[in-house]
């Protein structure tokens, strides 16, 4: 039974025994101030969430209704209650037991479950009751772990690539797509995974995903010949696209309040995620004794080394599965919204235990229920191109995609630029690179080393990057962040591979290969928490995989770029113009910075709605306007 049902009910009743209601009794039954009126009608007391319905709630929504009760208790007098609440911004959706209010919020069954003592609230106040402690660091550690595995795979490939360049004799043409292979994985994946992790829940996706990138990652190690390493990479690539299920899992589990900084806190772990691979590098790969043919054997053993380093910096990806299964529960927020309220409920307050509350009920009480958007459904990609999100998902895929090229061909190109070849008598054949050759202990072998030092320190600089932006992303907001950074990066890339061209000391390539680090993680780790904000619960895996599939095309894209035949001041001058364009398109974004999670694109979308309703004038002023005559 609908809320105004009920209502009419009472009052027909009371005409019928001809009882007389004191117009102050009528306000304390309907609700006079705020506090009974949430009590007692729990469905009408939801208030608008948007700025242009804040200023409505400030209307006591039983004035109306008392002044007109206070005449009439038939089925007219409902009606008309009805009205002036509308007008009070307070819409009702009579609709098999469900009230809706102006934003969209749905309270499920109040009209047969309602009650006094009846609390609603949404999700994203819920987070705030909850607050951010050791169940939230539970899951940024699981979550943590996979990202780092994204970066481990990137930054394997580029030592990868060159050793089996070496080791397997490959051609220049074989060379140049073991990278995009990972990243044509990468491609589907996103596109298969985030939309399944909108329809099937956060959860079953985040494992999916780090066990597939737990098999096929050892399966790697295994791999004795090229074809049958470029297929298990690629199902690598496939597990890695399900990697921003986890950082949107971490995203909806944290309250607004602190959101920003936390989101950025994980970005940590893919910074010490490269230097992690850097040093399994230097061990596993230092004076690695180079051999023989396409079947990755060597006569001296050496070509086992590559196996280590591969297994060494696929296990922590196993970890995170781990510690996913047993400690990272479902979203609340997806729960909600998929109006399993009561698992949401239960979700949180066995948060609310690990936060440190004694008692969880006294977080949220057994007569809490959840609100939930009514607008939620089951999102596809086909609902991006809809009006109110096209121009929104064709920004965010040129940001996506122009920071992915620029990010993976930054690290190409240090790696590239810090690289030097030298024979077997130590004579250099690239004489303006830093990685060679080493003498292996048989005179008739080499062995391939690195400038470990110069490509540790370049990937220490995103640790600066990351520290740089958490401090900035709250004042300067991410926007501001996200251009400055990129138009940076530009800059310091371009002049990165210029000035090796004209063969500048090591010392200024080191400056400026830091620099570039420092602004690329900048960017690219705000882009991230960005994308996350702009984009509502039932598009946000959806619409963050796809920008993530753009991410992984762009990286696609750029190893034919780095590692091609172009010189490196014609790759510098690229680089440039996408950094430009990156930094254009991120310009173009919505601001997110204090706003609530699932929120929707622009406050337009809920004006637009609320005036749909015939005969009512929901704007600000005409609201303020008529609670000063009810006054």
């Amino acid at each position: 039974m609908s809320l105004t049902n009920n209502y009419n009910n009472r009052n027909n009743n009371d005409s019928k025994d001809g009882a007389t209601r004191d117009t102050s009794n009528r306000a304390s039954a309907i609700g006079n101030d705020d506090e009974g009126y949430n009590s007692l009608n729990p469905a009408s007391s939801i208030q608008a969430q948007a700025p242009e319905a804040n200023a409505l709630s400030s209307i006591p929504p039983s004035t109306s209704s008392v002044d007109v009760a206070a005449n009439n208790v038939d089925q007219g007098t409902s009606n008309a209650i009805v009205g002036e609440e509308e007008k009070a911004g307070l819409i009702k959706s009579v609709n098999q037991g469900n009230i809706t209010d102006a934003n969209g919020f749905v309270e499920d069954g109040v009209g047969d479950s309602g009650g006094v003592g009846e609390e609603w609230i949404t999700v994203e106040q819920a987070m705030e009751r909850l607050g951010a402690g050791r169940f939230q660091a539970r899951i940024l550690i699981a979550s943590g772990l996979c990202f780092a595995a994204d970066a481990m795979q990137v930054i394997l490939l580029s030592f990868l690539t060159l050793v089996l360049k070496e080791e397997w004799a490959l051609s220049p043409m074989k060379t140049q797509y073991i990278t995009p292979c990972l990243f044509a994985g990468s491609m589907l994946g996103t596109l298969i995974l985030g939309p399944a992790a909108d329809k099937y829940g956060r959860r079953p996706i985040f494992l999916m995903s780090a066990t597939i990138i737990s098999i096929f990652g050892f399966g790697t190690a295994l791999s004795n010949n090229y074809w049958l390493f470029l297929f298990l990479l690629f199902c690598v690539g496939f597990g890695l696209g399900g990697l921003v299920v986890p950082f949107d899992l971490l995203a909806e589990f944290l309250p607004s309040s602190g959101r920003g900084k936390i989101l950025l806190s994980i970005e940590y772990f893919w910074t010490v995620g490269c230097l992690y691979v850097v040093g399994v590098a230097y061990v596993t790969l230092h004076g690695m004794p180079q051999g023989g043919g396409e079947d990755g054997s060597s006569s001296t053993g050496g070509g086992h080394h590559w196996r280590t380093f591969v297994v060494l910096c696929t296990w922590p990806c196993l970890v995170s599965l781990i510690i996913g299964y047993f400690c990272v529960p479902e979203s609340a927020l997806w729960l909600a919204s998929e109006g399993r309220s009561e698992e949401a409920l239960e979700v949180l307050r066995k948060g609310a235990i690990s936060n440190g509350h004694e008692d969880p009920f006294s977080v949220f009480p057994q007569n809490l229920h959840l609100r939930r958007d009514a607008s939620h459904r089951n999102a596809s990609i086909a609902d991006l191109f809809t009006p109110e999100w096209r121009e929104i998902t064709f920004r965010l895929w040129g940001t996506w995609c122009g920071f992915a090229f620029g990010y993976y061909g930054a690290i190409l190109a240090v790696t590239k630029v810090f690289e030097k070849t030298d024979d077997d008598d130590g004579d250099s054949t690239s004489p303006n690179t830093d990685v060679h050759y080493l003498e292996a202990p048989s005179s008739t072998e080499k062995s391939y080393d690195f400038d470990y030092s110069a490509i540790f320190l370049s990937s220490a600089a995103e640790l600066v990057g990351t520290t740089l932006v958490i401090i900035l992303v709250d004042r300067v907001g991410r926007i501001s962040s996200q251009v400055g950074c990129y138009f940076l990066a530009g800059i310091c890339v371009c002049l990165l591979c210029v000035l090796h061209a004209w063969e500048y000391p090591r010392y200024v390539l080191v400056i400026f290969g830091f620099a570039a680090r420092v602004f690329e993680m900048g960017g690219t780790c705000t882009t991230w928490v960005s994308t996350a904000e702009i984009l509502t619960t039932e598009v946000r895996s959806t619409g963050h995989s796809t920008a993530n599939a753009m991410a992984r095309m762009g990286a696609f894209l750029c190893p034919f770029l780095v590692e091609g035949n172009m010189s490196l001041v014609e790759i510098g001058v690229v680089m440039f113009f996408v950094h430009l364009f990156t930094a254009f398109c991120a310009s173009k974004l919505p601001e997110t910075k204090g706003k609530e999670m699932g929120g929707r694109p622009s406050s337009g979308h809920v004006d637009h709605e609320i005036e749909e309703i015939e005969g009512v004038d929901f704007s600000e002023q005409a609201a303020l306007d008529e609670g000063s005559n009810l006054e």
